[in-house]
């Protein structure tokens, strides 16, 4: 409704000079629902990790002739970068094998890793390229999540 060709969205970027009449069904409406879908994992312990900021520390630089940015970058971001990486590991690992957003927004035309591994399944009956491919994502989200504990992601 929203993403149609005559829904809000469509026409306030065809008037904005943006769009070309078309988002549902295409890989910007795969990448929309997704953000949406997700954002809120992301935002959350982003906003936990610079609510503990020391803002203290933010003034202290300044005081000490540091440019907003240097003080973001020297301050802030060591700070907050466990809440990054844990947002990031929150949304990693369930949109790497989405499969319904993609169905859904996208098609048959605009498919992630999930909805290929579900294609294999159910229409193509391949399952051993299904299981192959489910094993790959399952093998790519255990070694990001060690990593992620190896950096020290269990002190969070």
């Amino acid at each position: 409704m929203l993403l149609d060709s005559d829904g809000l969205v469509t026409q306030g970027l065809e008037l904005l000079g943006l769009g070309d009449g078309r988002i549902l069904f295409t890989s910007n409406a795969v990448i929309l629902g997704l953000v949406y879908g997700y954002l809120p994992f992301m935002v959350l312990p982003l906003y936990a990790a610079i609510e503990r900021v020391d803002w203290s520390l933010v003034e202290g630089a300044r005081d000490l002739y540091a440019s907003g940015w240097a003080a973001f970058r020297r301050v802030v971001w060591p700070l907050s970068r466990p809440g990054v990486i844990a947002g990031s590991m929150l949304v990693f690992v369930p949109s790497f094998g989405a499969y319904v957003t993609p169905a859904i927004l996208g098609g048959n035309k605009e498919g992630l890793l999930g909805s290929y591994i579900v294609l294999q399944f159910l229409s193509a009956r391949n399952g051993p390229v299904g299981s192959a491919v489910s094993v790959v994502v399952l093998g790519v989200m255990l070694v990001s999540t060690l990593i992620y504990f190896r950096a020290g992601g269990k002190n969070l």
